[in-house]
């Protein structure tokens, strides 16, 4: 089978102009959750939330392709972490609330954003805290909603799964809410996978940005795997699942060792249990 040549980077006027237009629109998102939002209804918040992801991705001439329609509301939705793009994909398929890590809600605007798009902030290695946002989790699956996590722990360059870990799955347990993998990926025009917009080991912001910006054109891709009955399993036991469903629908292997792709200190990552939240700053933007 003939493969499609790669495509030449965009030019730096069409990357300067993505990202004025970029800037834009996250002041114009903040401008509609600080006078639309407080007015708004729940409908009207979720559509608002999901034109504005789908908009973010037309700039960066990202395609969506989503295959996420007809799963029932209320459920534990739980994704492999690649980039910072991986919550609008999410949002612009199907809006629903995050888990992010503590220290995002003191970024500049972000948080602020953030904290108003029905995130919940989890301070990572605190068990304590952990159970805390288990009942605000519970809360949201019990109204009918959507709460996504990412129980690697930390982004990966998306060519492997690591170790789930468990803590937050135990709200679906309590509630006896589903769990709905969802295995995502990136692709560029060729036909293969993209490491552009992997936000992962010690690449930062800026140049994770400047990979995205150089692409002519990306395909994000959402594919729900066999959704999982948390009424007849463990936690421990639907981290399992949910891992090797994902791990089985993208073709990739099961990784052990978190520091080859990893953010966060070593000493983060000991424990199953110690945190199963997004970790990159922009995550829950």
């Amino acid at each position: 089978m003939q493969q499609t040549a790669s495509l030449p980077p965009t030019s730096p006027l069409i990357r300067a102009l993505r990202c004025a237009r970029l800037g834009l629109h996250f002041l114009a998102g903040a401008c509609a959750i600080a006078f639309v939002y407080p007015s708004a209804g729940e409908n009207r918040r979720h559509w608002l939330k999901q034109r504005w992801s789908r908009q973010l991705l037309d700039i960066l001439g990202i395609r969506l392709d989503a295959k996420l329609a007809g799963i029932a509301p209320g459920n534990l939705i739980v994704a492999n972490h690649i980039s910072w793009l991986d919550i609008h994909a999410l949002n612009a398929a199907r809006p629903m609330a995050f888990v992010a890590k503590s220290e995002l809600r003191h970024w500049p605007l972000v948080g602020w954003l953030a904290a108003n798009t029905d995130t919940i902030f989890l301070r990572r290695g605190c068990r304590g805290h952990a159970r805390l946002v288990n009942a605000e989790i519970e809360a949201m699956l019990k109204a009918g909603k959507d709460v996504a996590i990412f129980p690697e722990g930390t982004s990966t360059d998306g060519t492997q799964i690591l170790n789930f870990h468990s803590a937050l799955f135990q709200a679906a347990v309590d509630t006896g809410r589903p769990v709905q993998p969802v295995a995502l990926s990136y692709y560029g025009a060729d036909g293969r996978r993209s490491l552009a917009p992997a936000y992962a080991g010690e690449t930062t912001m800026t140049e994770c940005l400047a990979a995205i910006l150089a692409c002519r054109t990306l395909t994000v891709r959402l594919r729900p795997t066999p959704s999982l009955d948390s009424q007849t399993r463990q936690r421990r036991e639907l981290a399992h699942a949910a891992r090797g469903g994902i791990a089985f629908n993208l073709g990739l292997p099961l990784s052990k060792n978190p520091a080859q792709t990893a953010r966060v200190t070593p000493d983060k990552q000991t424990s199953d249990d110690a945190h199963s939240a997004c970790t990159n700053p922009a995550s829950a933007g």
